[in-house]
């Protein structure tokens, strides 16, 4: 069946009791025991309830895994996947990273031992020379956020199988409409499902994909005992949103594109970040890795100057961070979701004071380009004037 029946079709053929269309939101944490030693499969929501099985079931087919797991956050979700490593345990990290991931890794994880490097995960010399004896995975975003760089997944999954490390990709930004880790080999996805799978701003989670028995079973411990499990309420409208997935991206991607393309040419506008244009180095890997683009991409005014009218002048397009959801959003990286990255490292990788971050809506695209258009304006007449 094609990915856009199956997302159409999510729980819409799972309570064969009453043939519901949309599957039920079954609020029980607990569930009766026909009798002593037997179950119904279902005994206390943290370790499995009805409406986030359905919702788990429904990530692993759409990823290509085993086994998919519900979690209360995107943060959550990676946290659980952390806790598979132990004291003196290495994990090697894309460079250009979210700064809650980042967050996590040196302001907690590394309080446990766990420690990282950060390094251009396309580049197999780097990643190699930050191998380590202790080095137990590789966490890849591609597209990177915000700086969009792309890693060539089949390549680095299979020098990591090679040297019997574990690689997880942040599949946020494409989700499984676009790009399928999994099937170049990876062994864990994650995804803030909060962003693209939720879709509509108006819900918090994280999901987590895994290939193999025997890493399934290792998430799916850490999952129940750490108990950072996604709700029924939220399971449902989870699965609302990823019903819609296919036609959402394709309009997203539609309008970044033509947003990119009229950026590009804009005499104030110093760089656009974009796979889906031609002029961006990791074009043709993410033609070969993936079915189309994001609708996130990130954009350098040429002078810093600009930025604040920009942001305050915005109208249609909100200034705000997240991304992912069906309304234009802009965030301004460097103080807001990368302030937590050191002034050093965001600025080795080009996340400075002039870099804008655009999650590109649905909205009709003549109104984000005009939107866009009059800020900027806006901005220039202030700054000569």
């Amino acid at each position: 069946m094609n990915m856009e029946s199956r997302l159409a079709q999510i729980g819409s053929q799972s309570d064969p009791d009453t043939g519901a269309v949309s599957f039920p939101i079954y609020n029980a944490t607990a569930f009766r025991h026909p009798k002593l030693g037997q179950s119904t499969g279902f005994d206390y929501a943290r370790t499995k309830s009805p409406t986030r099985a359905v919702l788990e079931a429904a990530a692993a087919d759409l990823e290509s895994g085993d086994a998919g797991f519900a979690c209360s956050t995107g943060m959550a979700a990676l946290q659980i996947i952390f806790a598979m490593f132990s004291q003196g345990d290495h994990l090697l990290v894309s460079l250009d990273l979210y700064g809650g991931t980042y967050r996590l890794l040196e302001k907690i994880m590394s309080r446990f031992g766990v420690t990282a490097s950060y390094v251009d995960t396309n580049d197999l010399d780097a990643l190699e020379s930050q191998r380590t004896p202790n080095t137990k995975a590789v966490l890849i975003e591609t597209p990177t956020n915000p700086l969009m760089m792309i890693t060539d997944l089949a390549k680095v999954s299979a020098w990591a199988k090679q040297k019997g490390l574990i690689t997880i990709v942040d599949n946020t930004l494409l989700t499984p409409y676009l790009q399928r880790p999994l099937e170049l080999g990876a062994d864990i996805v994650i995804h803030s499902a909060t962003k693209y799978l939720g879709g509509h701003n108006d819900v918090l989670a994280g999901l987590i994909v895994t290939k193999g028995q025997e890493l399934s079973a290792q998430i799916g411990f850490l999952h129940n005992s750490i108990g950072a499990v996604l709700g029924a309420q939220d399971s449902w409208l989870l699965m609302r949103g990823m019903k819609t997935l296919a036609l959402r991206m394709e309009r997203h991607q539609y309008n970044a594109t033509r947003v990119a393309e009229w950026l590009q040419t804009h005499p104030s506008v110093l760089q656009v970040y974009y796979p889906g244009l031609p002029s961006h180095p990791g074009y043709e890997v993410q033609k070969s890795q993936s079915s189309g683009n994001t609708g996130i991409f990130s954009f350098k005014m040429k002078d810093a100057r600009t930025i604040e009218p920009i942001l305050r002048h915005i109208k249609l397009i909100a200034f705000a961070e997240s991304l992912g959801g069906v309304e234009s959003l802009m965030t301004y990286p460097a103080v807001q979701t990368h302030a937590d990255i050191p002034l050093e490292i965001r600025e080795r990788v080009g996340v400075d004071d002039r870099l804008l971050r655009f999650s590109v809506g649905i909205e009709h695209i003549d109104d984000i380009i005009a939107d866009l258009k009059q800020a900027i304006e806006a901005a220039e007449r202030e700054n000569n004037g």
